[in-house]
């Protein structure tokens, strides 16, 4: 298993920008990629962006607005939001696909309002 751990949720004005973190750890040599998703009260979990190698995918509505990256301290995946949205509120799970299975982390708390 791979875990992982999210931090940088936090309440912010619309237009404003917040960094969010994922350190993660354990069977890291069998991860395949890693990427955002995102669940909102009463809607499904959704795929917010996802790096694999150095390919990176977003989705329709964070796109040109969202940055999914690995930054250069070890095991750390961020996702860099920018212009936020009152409809960005949700809840921001760090995922790794792995050989095997796939992880998840338990989540940090983006609320966009003014």
């Amino acid at each position: 298993q791979v875990q992982l751990v999210e931090s940088g949720g936090t309440l912010v004005q619309p237009g404003g920008s917040l960094r969010l973190s994922c350190v993660y750890s354990g069977r890291i040599s069998t991860i395949i990629s890693m990427g955002w998703y995102r669940q909102a009260p009463g809607k499904q979990r959704e795929l917010v962006a996802t790096i694999t190698g150095s390919t990176t995918h977003y989705a329709d509505s964070v796109k040109g607005r969202f940055t999914i990256s690995r930054g250069n301290a070890k095991n750390t995946l961020y996702l860099q939001m920018d212009s936020l949205k009152p409809e960005d509120t949700a809840l921001y799970y760090c995922r790794a696909t792995r050989v095997g299975g796939v992880d998840w982390g338990q989540g940090t708390q983006v609320t966009v309002s003014a």
